[in-house]
């Protein structure tokens, strides 16, 4: 899940939990809301792990040194 997902997810869950006001038979709008909110803030975690964990391995490379012996000075 990717940020923009995450973040939608958040969005619709806030609306449904605190934005809508009509009732439907069968199922709690607001319960459903929180549900979407919940899963949107794990989702968001997950990928700021996931995307800082290959950030930190990308790194720069590391540079090659020529090693001399000691006669060679």
């Amino acid at each position: 899940m990717t940020y923009g997902t995450s973040l939608f997810l958040i969005a619709v869950g806030a609306i449904l939990r605190y934005a809508v006001t009509a009732t439907v038979t069968g199922i709690n709008l607001q319960t459903v809301g929180l549900v979407l909110i919940i899963v949107g803030v794990v989702g968001l975690l997950f990928s700021l792990l996931w995307f800082g964990a290959w950030a930190s391995r990308r790194g720069v490379a590391p540079v090659e040194r020529e090693v001399r012996g000691r006669d060679s000075y």
